[in-house]
């Protein structure tokens, strides 16, 4: 579509009298561009706007209207614009072959002014429709490609911030999930019970054992600990081995967190 809104159609007819003739019938309400040859009409298709409809002669020096009609129709670029025969072709099999190329309609010469305009103005309203679906399909594409993206990026940070239950409270995790807890890095003030844990004879044991079974039973005793942990509201400062250091009432507050600690 122009700058100024109207639509341009392209007429192609070897008879400058008929270029006319359909020019006065559709000039007063669509941008005209003309061609009396295939050949020209593909030049201006190429350089050009291609136009939101075509006019199309059959009988025409050169490359005919046929001939026009599937270049257009075998070019991505171009195959999705009507092409409307115009033509003094009357017989069924020529206007059954225009249709089977890929023409959106079919009119015969003399031309009657009013089927023309009427015609031109149904296809082209076809063809505005079909043009706004595919915008908003692509739209549409699009928005699903940002949506699935936000999604994915969604549940990765879901899962990092999952991780943070390993070392927090269910209760802290939810905070920070929610984004109602402050800084828990962020430097204050406040009363705190501190447990140390470890396990007796660990470093004999690492000693005379392999490496394997060593890990075996940390990951036993990591888990253990951090059921029973969590359970009771502390929240792991550091772990390192067998040694891990546990904290209540902090960032949470908590009731007596010190029977807590020796309850856990």
């Amino acid at each position: 579509m122009t700058v100024t809104g109207r639509q341009t159609i392209l007429i192609v007819d070897d008879t400058p009298q008929n270029i006319e003739l359909l020019s006065e019938v559709l000039g007063a309400d669509y941008r005209i561009k003309a061609a009396t040859s295939g050949e020209r009409a593909l030049k201006i298709i190429e350089a050009e706007s291609p136009p939101d409809l075509i006019l199309l002669d059959i009988m025409m020096p050169g490359l005919s209207g046929y001939d026009v009609c599937e270049r257009l129709k075998a070019n991505p670029a171009t195959r999705a614009i009507p092409v409307i025969f115009v033509t003094a072709m009357d017989e069924v099999r020529d206007e059954t072959k225009g249709l089977a190329l890929g023409g959106v309609d079919y009119i015969t010469k003399p031309i009657i002014a009013s089927i023309v305009h009427a015609r031109v103005k149904t296809h082209l309203t076809v063809y505005n429709q079909r043009r706004e679906i595919e915008a908003q399909t692509r739209q549409l594409s699009e928005w699903n490609v940002m949506l699935e993206q936000r999604v994915a990026d969604g549940i990765a940070q879901v899962e990092r911030l999952s991780m943070l239950k390993r070392f927090f409270s269910p209760t802290v995790t939810d905070l920070i999930l929610d984004g109602t807890a402050e800084d828990p890095l962020k430097s204050h003030r406040r009363e705190i019970v501190v447990v140390f844990l470890d396990l007796r004879g660990f470093t004999a044991f690492t000693e005379t054992t392999d490496p394997e079974e060593v890990m075996g039973v940390l990951h036993e005793y990591h888990c253990a600990m951090g059921e029973l942990i969590l359970a009771n509201g502390g929240t792991i400062e550091r772990f390192l081995g067998d040694g891990i250091m546990v904290v209540f009432n902090d960032p949470v507050p908590i009731p007596n967190p010190a029977a807590v600690a020796v309850r856990m």
